[in-house]
């Protein structure tokens, strides 16, 4: 089953397929959808570029996580100083990115990861994780050596720019567009319609209320937000990135406090299920260890986006000094997504017993109701999926622009921001059908391209990366110490 139908598990029943939709069309992107995802191509793909820049790079996620997590909640941006280029901090370019990848996911994706692989798929999530770290902190530190300064006079950059200037040549080029137009049409499928189907969906399960309400209440406060630009945004999920993750986790660690005495044997089937399967319903669907690997796998790169190239494009905005402090800083994105977030859901679900169910799509919040007093679990749930589909469009939307930008330039910013808000009201009102396949094939071949980049330039941020941790192993030296290197160096 690919993400696209794990995430599909949260649609409302307008997302049905739709009597006069050819069923021959909905097979063909089910099979190239099931293709890309499989276990013959992208999670192969991804997680052993992940492994062989963890080698190059020495173990970098391991070495420097907590110098980076200090750096990155508690200083925040690179001093107090002029010489820094870039738009935003590095903690709000941060949030930012984790505003696009903390989602919906996040919290049935766990839950449903686990139903068809067991509880040993969450142990793979982690692995992924681990290796998926160094290729978050290669992108994005290529995302800002090679970044460029748009007709607006902000910064630019992601795999759609270093692509092309550190490949040179027409190899350059094509992987730059390729990557730009599937990232284009990713953003307008899983960071728009899509979201906003999901929360007007839950809203209305919830509480009643009119999904076209909800999508022209969306639309405007997002809308707002996405008119003021990278500034705006940033602000906006700085604030409210971290509340929204304390919200959901702090339910989660409460359920778990007083699941305390239960932890030890979800921890322990964990493990266990990782190399000798143990799966849900009975053991039918993920029986052996293959099952585990394959659902933890995609799911855990689907949920932190690690090889995919789309958080470098945050990356991209933040004042810095040196490429490698920004890539060690959105390095701890993918720790927190799958380390502390997925981790919470993994261990709620399976603490309370809600994994045996039927339904992945009612197990995190199964395991809430049943671990919190009253009605709170479910309110909980509720607005967390809320917040953190409303989070995903603002971090999707800014993805698009600068695809946009790249291919179009800077006069075409403000008709696709329009754009794209449109786009989240009638996801709120339209049934969907395929949409869901057809965004996660774009976001499949989104991650082709850059995972080609990250290994024909593993040398070149191999040397770097080095040379940086030699003058500056704990991140403390001021940043006006460092130069910037010119955009347009070779690679």
């Amino acid at each position: 089953m690919s993400p696209a139908v794990l995430l599909s598990t949260n649609t409302p029943t307008g997302l049905a397929a739709s009597s006069a939709r050819p069923a021959n069309f909905s097979e063909t992107l089910t099979a190239v959808d099931n293709f890309l995802w499989g276990p013959w191509l992208l999670i192969p793909l991804l997680l052993g570029t992940g492994i062989w820049l963890t080698i190059r790079l020495r173990g970098v996620q391991l070495r420097k996580v907590l110098p980076a997590l200090r750096f990155a909640f508690l200083e925040r941006s690179d001093g107090e100083t002029n010489t820094a280029e870039g738009d935003i901090s590095h903690y709000q370019a941060l949030t930012t990115a984790l505003a696009a990848t903390v989602g919906v996911g996040n919290i049935i994706g766990v839950a449903t990861a686990i139903h068809l692989g067991g509880p040993g798929a969450l142990f793979w999530m982690w692995v992924t994780a681990f290796f998926g770290m160094a290729s978050k902190y290669s992108e994005a530190f290529l995302a800002v050596r090679f970044r460029t300064t748009d007709g607006n006079g902000q910064k630019s950059g992601g795999p759609q720019y270093y692509l092309q200037h550190a490949i040179k040549g027409r190899l350059g080029t094509v992987l730059s567009v390729f990557f730009a137009i599937s990232t284009l049409l990713a953003c307008f499928g899983i960071g728009s319609m899509t979201q906003s189907n999901s929360v007007a969906a839950q809203l209305e399960h919830s509480f009643g209320a009119d999904p076209a309400l909800v999508g022209i209440l969306m639309a405007i406060a997002i809308g707002g937000v996405l008119l003021g630009g990278i500034e705006s945004i940033g602000k906006v999920t700085a604030a409210f990135v971290p509340l929204m993750i304390t919200f959901y986790v702090g339910g989660c660690l409460y359920i778990l406090a007083v699941n305390a005495s239960a932890i030890p044997a979800a921890l322990g089937m964990v493990f266990s299920g990782a190399f000798t399967g143990h799966g849900a319903a009975g053991g039918f669907a993920g029986s052996t260890m293959l099952m585990a690997l394959k659902f933890g796998a995609a799911r855990g790169i689907f949920s932190n986006e690690s090889g995919m190239g789309s958080a470098a494009i945050a990356a991209a905005a933040a004042k810095t000094n040196h490429p490698a402090r920004q890539g060690l800083v959105s390095m701890t994105q993918t720790f927190i997504d799958t380390f502390i977030v997925v981790t919470c859901t993994g261990l709620v679900v399976l603490s309370t017993g809600a994994w045996t169910g039927d339904d992945p799509a009612t197990m995190t919040a199964t395991a809430f109701t049943t671990g919190l007093p009253g009605d709170w679990g479910h309110y909980i749930v509720s607005v967390s999926l809320v917040f953190l589909g409303s989070s995903t469009i603002l971090g999707w939307a800014y993805y698009g622009e600068r695809c946009v930008e790249r291919l179009v330039g800077v006069h075409g910013v403000l008709p696709f921001r329009l754009f794209f808000t449109v786009l989240i009201f009638l996801g709120t009102v339209t049934s969907l059908d395929d949409v869901w396949t057809f965004a996660d094939i774009a976001n499949g071949l989104m991650a082709i391209p850059n995972l080609i980049g990250l290994v024909l330039l593993s040398g070149l941020i191999a040397r770097e990366t080095k040379a940086y941790l030699e003058q500056d192993p704990h991140l403390r030296r001021p940043g006006e110490e460092f130069t910037s290197i010119p955009e347009d160096a070779a690679a």
